[in-house]
């Protein structure tokens, strides 16, 4: 027993020296410029080697929650890396850090401004009506929005792990959300919802999957690639932005708790925003294990488009998986860019 202990501490000091020996931890390294912005929101373009396979430009929405970054956490590991390797003209949205100064930003300024001006940017730029929309998450939410609002700008419309059917019961965020005071949150915080509190939420979803993953930790170190990769994640997971209140706000009432989205009531900015406007084709990928949204809050999706080009995609991993992790680049990540590599025309 004294032994086993003995060379338990052993280890972890072992791993406390390897985390000390590595000075920098790297994320998001794929080359891009920044080809516009507009105060804290920046768009970039993923700079390619060769000619890309689809003349048609495909544009990343993440969400508001958490960084961009994961879509390029490691650079073996890459969900945009990949994109560029199959052959595809990748753009992506930056949203940037809310502050104080954001509080009022409501989701008419991040879809009817922030998303319909970089799609017209880079329509400009690539002589082009149309291009690619690939929404991740509540990115995903706003993507849809959007493409309902201007089916005529969106070519095809990709969403990965996307609610948009909030009357979902089976996942406890669901759950918490419809019954969550979002005023006295929002208010509370003096109009910004910190990063940490969110994250605090996420981590109550699963609790023993924090504790595990430090208690793994030793074994981890043990190889330099894994460990450095653990380092990755936690460094995006600390990295997580604050909220808008307004828009925080605007989505839990609206979705979480009144379900306007797929019910056709929701209005932004005047206009009733209509699922079935969506005639494009249309990719929706769920993760069958994912418990920050459960398939069955995004597989509805094809019963309310009028798409006749609709297919559902199921990842066999969970939400994060969807983006990093091997499946998802042997699997994942060329079926998308053979999908829409094979309506480009």
């Amino acid at each position: 027993m004294a032994t086993d202990f003995i060379e338990q501490v052993n280890t972890a000091n072992e791993a406390v020296r390897k985390i000390s020996d590595i000075q920098e931890i790297d994320i998001a390294t794929a080359p891009r410029e920044t080809v516009w912005e507009d105060g804290k929101v920046q768009l970039y373009h993923f700079i390619r080697d060769t000619a890309p396979k689809a003349k048609t430009p495909v544009l990343i929405s993440y969400a508001l929650v958490n960084r961009w970054e994961m879509m390029d956490l490691q650079p073996n590991l890459s969900f945009v890396r990949k994109l560029l390797e199959e052959g595809l003209d990748i753009y992506l949205i930056d949203w940037g850090y809310a502050s104080e100064i954001d509080r009022y930003k409501t989701m008419e300024d991040y879809i009817l401004g922030d998303i319909h001006e970089c799609v017209e940017f880079i329509c400009r730029r690539h002589n082009t009506d149309k291009i690619n929309l690939l929404g991740v998450c509540q990115g995903g939410t706003f993507s849809l929005i959007y493409s309902a609002l201007f089916p005529q700008n969106i070519k095809n419309l990709v969403t990965t792990v996307t609610p948009v059917d909030f009357r979902e019961e089976n996942g406890l965020l669901f759950l918490w959300a419809k019954h969550m005071d979002v005023d006295a949150i929002v208010d509370g915080f003096g109009g910004v919802v910190p990063g940490d509190f969110l994250n605090s939420g996420f981590d109550l979803l699963k609790p023993m999957n924090k504790a595990r993953k430090f208690t793994n930790l030793p074994k981890v170190s043990q190889n330099k690639e894994k460990l450095l990769n653990f380092l990755r994640m936690e460094k995006w997971v600390a990295d997580s932005p604050a909220q808008a209140g307004e828009t925080y706000r605007q989505f839990i009432k609206d979705f979480y708790q009144k379900n306007k989205l797929i019910k056709g009531e929701f209005l932004l900015g005047g206009r009733e925003v209509d699922l079935s406007n969506i005639d494009m084709p249309v990719l929706t990928v769920y993760a069958k294990d994912d418990h920050i949204v459960p398939p069955s809050s995004t597989v509805p999706l094809n019963d309310v488009i009028s798409s006749k080009d609709k297919e559902l995609m199921e990842f066999p991993g969970g939400h994060i998986g969807v983006f990093v992790g091997g499946r998802s680049q042997k699997l994942l990540t060329p079926a998308i860019a053979k999908w829409l590599i094979d309506r480009d025309k």
